[in-house]
C-alpha cells in the first residue's frame, strides 16, 4: 500500500464564513471516517500564527523560510491506501467537506525514518 498526502494551501478555502463551521464538522467527520477505515496516518495544518523561520546545517536561524519557495501553508492529511484510484475518492470526500480543491500525492515513506 502507498502512502498518499491530500493537502489544500490556505488560499484555496474560500468557504464563507457562515460555511466555515458546517466545512470544520463535516471534515472531521471524514477523518473520523478514515481512521475508521483504517487508512488514516497523519493530518493537520501549518499555524499561520506563528512565522517559519530557516535553519541552517551549523544551527543558524534566519527568519522566514527559503526565499525562492512559495510559502507553506494549509491542511495535510496523509492517507494509507491500495490504490491511486480510492485516493481519488478520498481526496474528493475531503474536498466535498473543506469545500475546496485538493492536491493528490504520491507520499514516499521511509520506512527507517
Amino acid at each position: 500500500m502507498a502512502k498518499y498526502l491530500i493537502s489544500f494551501p490556505a488560499a484555496a478555502m474560500v468557504a464563507r464564513d457562515d460555511a466555515l463551521a458546517a466545512a470544520d464538522r463535516d471534515s472531521h467527520a471524514v477523518i473520523e471516517a478514515a481512521k475508521a477505515a483504517g487508512v488514516y496516518v497523519f493530518g493537520g495544518g501549518i499555524d499561520a500564527a506563528v512565522p517559519p523561520v530557516l535553519v541552517s546545517a551549523g544551527g543558524e536561524v534566519a527568519d522566514g523560510g527559503y526565499p525562492w519557495a512559495p510559502p507553506l501553508d494549509g491542511g495535510f492529511t496523509i492517507l494509507e491506501l491500495p490504490s491511486r484510484e480510492e485516493a481519488v475518492v478520498w481526496a474528493a470526500r475531503i474536498a466535498q467537506a473543506c469545500r475546496c480543491d485538493q492536491e493528490l500525492r504520491v507520499f514516499l515513506f521511509d520506512p527507517q525514518s
